[in-house]
């Protein structure tokens, strides 16, 4: 099991391993003797440990926002020494966090970082990820690997069929970045109530490829939700799907106001809104990202909420009988580099880890499954401003979000952890499930890894 340490105060980080001497002896050239050869392969071994590769990480991150060229390609030749991607799990997270640094470095405004990047464009961590595009049934496999999603699937399903309960008509919303990958199972459960089926309404928000993490389907959502409705047909449940191009961008401002025009024509005694968030409601933007485009082209007051407050404070307005928020448990909203990296370097080992021993090295399994990961890596380290969309939020802060817009926690039943529990029985031993008041969390090793949680407005009952 690696070994990890706690995110400190942000500035520069503290100082490198104490048996290390200053860097001007880095890098060892062909000249050196072999006694210092010997010596320099202790150093480097002694680094290989997960706190050691972070520090290194965090100065490497510091001298490139500094502009400190010198001491940025000495920390970048250790590291990838010490670092390589068809290693161990440290070794390939850490990996993954240097090509980051390097695209980081290439979009500097630093014309000494800016030329480095650019002579390490030829090693292997540069190397750009190749998009990849599966099938539907190829990227249900993707995600069976590990219940990463599997275990929102789950829990979300059990909540949004507790929520058709009563209703005629079962609208909906799915706020995703798996593609509607959860609709299969959710069907087949509304096709098995005694009572029958309800009318499944789905409106799913179609943003740009740009804000999900690889892989990304091979057809439109248009074609997907055909094939949908007929799976639906086939098992007696009637269904219809709609598209509705929307981003997180903007707070998914087109989706909202799609929402609202239904209801003016809907009787909301006769359906269940249910709005599905399953790991895209963090790339909405934060207090601590820029402001849209278009406010900052008009002379727009001030927003005084950032867009991801504005658009929770738009859901409660819907009065949705539910809403499903699934997300990962972590706080990468840090202003600077280096809280950020240390905060993800604490979090991002748990999917490295948990294919350590489940899919073998070098295989293209393992190598899509990576490519996901190291794409939120990147996009968290390597990104700022409008483009950096991977701004996890802790569930602690979620819960904090959701009660201050005006809703109240339901918990899931024994049922829905019941049916988690069965779930997680087909993957890993390592993976493990425990309830924190309202909430649901799945854990790796006893580390947090995804929550689910369940709510409704406050003034209902």
């Amino acid at each position: 099991m690696m070994q990890f340490t706690e995110s400190a105060a942000h500035g520069p980080p503290p100082p490198l391993h104490p048996t290390l001497r200053a860097w001007p002896d880095f890098p060892y050239n062909s000249s050196s003797s072999s006694s210092s050869n010997k010596s320099a392969g202790g150093q480097l071994s002694s680094l290989t440990n997960a706190a050691c590769m972070e520090q290194l990480l965090a100065h490497c991150a510091h001298a490139i926002d500094t502009h400190d060229a010198t001491l940025a390609q000495q920390l970048l030749w250790v590291l990838h020494n010490i670092a390589p991607p068809d290693g161990d799990s440290n070794q390939r997270l850490t990996a993954a966090f240097l090509r980051a640094l390097v695209l980081r470095a290439s979009r500097s405004s630093s014309s000494p970082c800016a030329a480095l990047a650019a002579a390490l464009s030829d090693v292997n961590h540069d190397s750009p990820l190749t998009p990849l595009s599966l099938s539907p049934v190829s990227l249900a496999a993707f995600i069976d690997l590990t219940p990463w999603h599997r275990f929102g699937f789950s829990a979300a399903n059990a909540a949004i069929t507790d929520a058709a309960d009563s209703f005629p008509v079962l609208h909906l919303v799915d706020l995703s970045t798996t593609y509607s990958m959860q609709l299969p199972t959710l069907i087949e459960s509304l096709a098995a109530r005694p009572e029958g089926a309800p009318f499944l309404r789905v409106t799913v928000a179609s943003p740009p490829e740009s804000t999900s993490p690889p892989p990304t389907l091979d057809m439109p959502l248009e074609q997907l939700g055909a094939r949908l409705v007929n799976f639906a047909r086939s098992r007696n449940v009637s269904m219809e799907f709609r598209v509705v191009p929307s981003t997180p961008a903007d707070g998914f401002e087109s989706l909202l106001e799609h929402l609202r025009l239904h209801q003016l024509v809907t009787d909301p005694a006769a359906e269940a809104l249910v709005i599905n968030c399953h790991m895209m409601l963090h790339c909405t933007p934060d207090e601590s990202a820029p402001p849209p485009e278009t406010a900052q082209q008009t002379a727009a007051p001030i927003m005084l909420s950032s867009l991801r407050t504005m658009f929770l404070k738009a859901l409660r307005a819907l009065e949705p009988t539910v809403v499903v928020v699934v997300d990962e448990d972590a706080d990468f909203t840090a202003g600077d580099v280096v809280g950020r990296l240390r905060a993800a370097f604490n979090y991002m080992w748990i999917p490295f880890d948990a294919v350590e021993n489940l899919l073998p090295r070098g295989g293209e399994q393992r190598r899509r499954y990576e490519a996901s990961v190291c794409w939120k890596i990147e996009n968290s380290i390597a990104q700022e401003g409008a483009q950096r969309v991977e701004r996890l939020e802790t569930r602690s802060r979620w819960t904090q979000r959701m009660r201050g817009v005006g809703f109240r926690a339901v918990g899931f039943g024994e049922e829905a952890a019941g049916e988690v529990k069965s779930m997680l029985d087909e993957h890993s031993a390592g993976w493990g499930l425990k309830k924190d008041e309202e909430e649901l969390i799945l854990t790796w090793k006893g580390h947090d890894a995804v929550f689910a949680s369940a709510w409704m407005p406050s003034s209902l009952r």
